[in-house]
């Protein structure tokens, strides 16, 4: 994150990574050399939200990624069942968060893919660009928290990731 006079790629992880802890979402919270990896609660199969400057052009992304095609395969299941978008899940959680679209940057296509590392991902470019440019590192922390607790939220409530399908 060289676009930021005010803030380093490592403080703005660490400052993230206090944030996740305090929230208490996760089970585990760590920055991991230029990433805060984040592993997911109750989840069937080990499932990480991570955010990392490992985007277009240095862009910083928010994502889920797990090894199991199982878990990967109950979201998209979940999905199709209920028919409403994953953006729309996301933005209605990041809403819930506080995100004002005109102000902190509207909702990305979430893009799902299996990756080189064959991890089934699901992962968004955070819009955070224009803040680390002006210098607004703490602003940037609060979009990137934002998105990363949304995750989070959208994701729990789909497939096997609160532990398994719980029939109704």
């Amino acid at each position: 994150m060289t676009a930021s006079a005010n803030i380093s790629a490592a403080q703005f992880l660490r400052d993230l990574a206090a944030d996740a802890t305090a929230r208490g979402a996760f089970e585990s919270v760590q920055v991991d050399g230029n990433a805060l990896r984040c592993k997911a609660k109750d989840a069937a199969a080990d499932a990480w939200y991570t955010v990392a400057a490992d985007g277009p052009n240095g862009a910083w992304m928010v994502r889920l990624a797990t090894a199991d095609r199982w878990l990967s395969e109950s979201i998209e299941t979940d999905l199709m069942h209920y028919g409403d978008p994953i953006e729309e899940l996301v933005e209605e959680e990041l809403v819930e968060l506080g995100h004002d679209v005109a102000r902190d940057g509207a909702m990305p296509a979430i893009k799902h893919f299996r990756s080189e590392e064959k991890l089934y991902t699901f992962e968004n470019q955070i819009p955070i660009d224009a803040l680390l440019a002006r210098g607004e590192g703490a602003g940037a922390v609060t979009v990137a928290s934002r998105f990363l607790h949304a995750y989070e939220a959208a994701f729990r409530q789909l497939g096997d990731m609160a532990g398994g399908d719980e029939d109704e």
